[in-house]
C-alpha cells in the first residue's frame, strides 16, 4: 500500500509563492505517474499538474499555466509543486495522488488510486 502525506500549505499574500510536497512511503513513488489536484468549497475536485512517473512528462491546467511547476525526485521519494504568483482563486485544500496512469492533456482523479489527506492554502491579503 502506498501512503502519501502533503506538506507546505498555508497562509499566503496574492502574488506570494508557496512549495507544497508529497511524500510517500510503503511503495516506491517512481512507479506510478503523480498528480496534483485541488477542492475549493462547493467546488469540484479538479486537477492541477500531472507527472509521469519518469518525470519527463508533465501537464498543467489552463489557470495554473506559467505561474505553478510540478516536479519529483524518485530517490527521495517525493513530489513538488512549487507555486508562484498565488491568487485568491488558488485558495484551496490540495491533494496529491498516485495511479499507474498518465495522461499527456489532462489530470482525472479517476485515474488515480491513492491518496493524501491534503493540505490547505489560503490566498489572502
Amino acid at each position: 500500500q502506498l501512503q502519501l502525506v502533503e506538506s507546505g500549505g498555508g497562509l499566503v499574500q496574492p502574488g506570494g509563492s508557496l512549495r507544497l510536497s508529497c511524500a510517500a512511503s510503503g511503495l516506491p513513488l517512481a512507479n506510478y505517474a503523480v498528480g496534483w489536484f485541488r477542492q475549493a468549497p462547493g467546488k469540484e475536485r479538479e486537477g492541477v499538474s500531472c507527472i509521469r512517473s519518469s518525470g519527463i512528462s508533465t501537464n498543467y491546467a489552463d489557470s495554473v499555466k506559467g505561474r505553478f511547476t510540478i516536479s519529483r525526485d524518485n530517490a527521495k521519494n517525493t513530489v513538488y509543486l512549487q507555486m508562484n504568483s498565488l491568487k485568491p482563486e488558488d485558495t484551496a485544500v490540495y491533494y496529491c495522488a498516485a495511479g499507474p496512469l498518465y495522461r499527456h492533456s489532462v489530470c482525472l482523479p479517476s485515474d488515480y488510486y491513492y491518496w493524501g489527506q491534503g493540505t490547505q492554502v489560503i490566498v489572502s491579503s
